[in-house]
C-alpha cells in the first residue's frame, strides 16, 4: 500500500485517542483530514504537529446536527479513501439521557456514513468507527464474573432501560451507534463501495500523546488513575474493574483495522487482560518511591480475588490473531500513564 496517495478522515481528530492516530498516520506516510469543533481547537491540532504538510483540518461544530458532515464531504470527500470515525459524545453531567448521549451518538455515526454516499460514494474504500467494550455489555454486566464477552457480544439494553443513568446510557449510545452503522451499511451496499470495520476498547488507559493536555482535562478512564496519584493516604476509592487497553494499541488497531483486508466485516475487540483500581493503586505505590505513603493503599495484592468476583470474563482471540501485534501490560500501561501526570506542572484536571 503506498501510504503517500492515500488520504485518512479522522474525525474528533482533537480527542485522546484520535490524536494519538493522527500521529501515528502522519508517521506511517498518510495524508490526514482532521475534524475539529472550533477553528481555535484546530489551529491548535495544526500548531502541536508543527504544521505538517500532510495535516488539514476541517471544522464540525456539532456531530448531532443534521448533515453535519455534509460540508466536509462535499468540499473533501474525492480525497478521501478512509474514514476513521472517533468521534462520539462522552459526558456524564446530563439528566437528559437521550438529548445528550443517544442521539447525538447514533446522528454522528448516521450523518458521517450519508455524507459518503452523498459525496464519496466512490472515493471512500474503508470505514472504521470507534465503538467500545460498552456496545457488549452494560455496567453492571461489566462485573459479572459468569458472563464472557466475544467478538458477537452485544449490550442487552434496550433504549429505553440504557437510561436509568448516565454510565448506562453511554454505554447504550455505543450500542445503538454501532448497530445503526452495521444497519447502513447492509441497506446501502449498492450505493456504496467502502467496507466497514468497528473498534471496540475496553477502558483506555496510556500517555497523552502531547503532555500539555493534561492540563485541559483529561478522558474519564484516565480520571480513574488521576484520582489515584492525587489522592490521600486515608482515601478510599471506587474498585473499576473490567477489560483495559493502552491508548497506543488502540491506535495502532485503527491503522491495520483498514490495512489489513482481512479487518473488513469485523468487530474488533480491544482488552490487554483484565484490571482493577486496586491493581493499579498497587502499582502506583510500588514503582514511584515519591508516592508511597502519601497516596492511598486500599487492601494491596487484593485485585485478582476481587476482579474473580467482580469482572466479566474475556475472549477476544480472534481480534488479537487479525491484529497480530502485542499489547501494552498494565503494569508499563500504569507507569507511563502516572509518570506524565506526575511531570505535568500541576497534575491533571480532574
Amino acid at each position: 500500500m503506498d501510504t503517500k496517495e492515500i488520504t485518512v478522515f479522522v474525525s474528533g481528530a482533537t480527542g485522546f485517542i484520535a490524536l494519538h492516530v493522527v500521529h501515528d498516520l502522519l508517521k506511517a506516510g498518510y495524508k490526514v483530514i482532521g475534524s475539529g469543533r472550533s477553528q481555535e481547537k484546530n489551529d491548535g491540532i495544526l500548531k502541536k504537529f508543527n504544521n505538517n504538510p500532510n495535516l488539514s483540518m476541517e471544522i464540525v461544530k456539532d456531530i448531532a446536527a443534521p448533515n453535519a458532515f455534509d460540508d466536509v464531504f462535499q468540499k473533501r470527500g474525492r480525497e478521501i479513501k478512509v474514514v476513521l470515525h472517533i468521534a462520539s459524545p462522552v459526558h456524564f453531567k446530563t439528566t437528559d439521557f437521550e438529548k445528550d448521549l443517544l442521539i447525538p451518538a447514533v446522528n454522528g455515526t448516521k450523518s458521517i456514513l450519508e455524507a459518503i454516499k452523498k459525496y464519496a460514494a466512490d472515493t471512500v474504500e474503508k470505514v472504521v468507527i470507534t465503538s467500545s467494550v460498552a456496545a457488549l455489555a452494560n455496567p453492571i454486566d461489566i462485573r459479572n464474573n459468569s458472563l464472557i464477552l466475544t467478538e458477537e457480544t452485544w449490550n442487552k439494553d434496550t433504549w429505553e432501560s440504557c437510561q436509568a443513568d448516565a454510565v448506562a446510557a453511554y454505554c447504550g449510545s455505543k450500542k445503538f451507534a454501532e448497530q445503526a452503522a452495521w444497519k447502513f451499511l447492509e441497506e446501502n451496499q449498492s450505493s456504496i463501495k467502502f467496507t466497514l470495520s468497528t473498534i471496540n476498547p475496553g477502558f483506555v488507559f496510556g500517555p497523552q500523546l502531547f503532555a500539555d493536555s493534561l492540563k485541559d482535562g483529561i478522558n474519564s478512564s484516565s480520571g480513574i488513575i488521576a484520582r489515584l496519584v492525587h489522592s490521600k493516604t486515608d482515601e478510599k476509592f471506587y474498585n473499576y474493574s473490567g477489560p483495559f487497553i493502552d491508548v497506543r494499541d488502540v491506535s495502532e488497531a485503527h491503522l491495520v483495522a483498514f490495512e489489513n483486508s482481512e479487518c473488513a466485516g469485523k468487530r474488533l475487540v480491544l482488552s490487554e487482560d483484565l484490571f482493577c483500581s486496586q491493581e493499579a493503586v498497587d502499582i502506583l505505590n510500588e514503582e514511584f518511591p515519591q508516592l508511597k505513603g502519601k497516596i492511598t493503599t486500599g487492601e494491596p495484592g487484593s485485585g485478582p480475588s476481587f476482579l474473580e468476583k467482580y469482572s466479566c470474563r474475556f475472549d477476544n482471540s480472534k481480534t488479537k490473531k487479525l491484529l497480530g501485534f502485542k499489547f501494552h501490560n498494565f503494569r508499563d500501561c500504569i507507569v507511563d500513564t502516572a509518570s506524565q501526570m506526575l511531570e505535568v506542572q500541576g497534575g491533571a484536571s480532574i
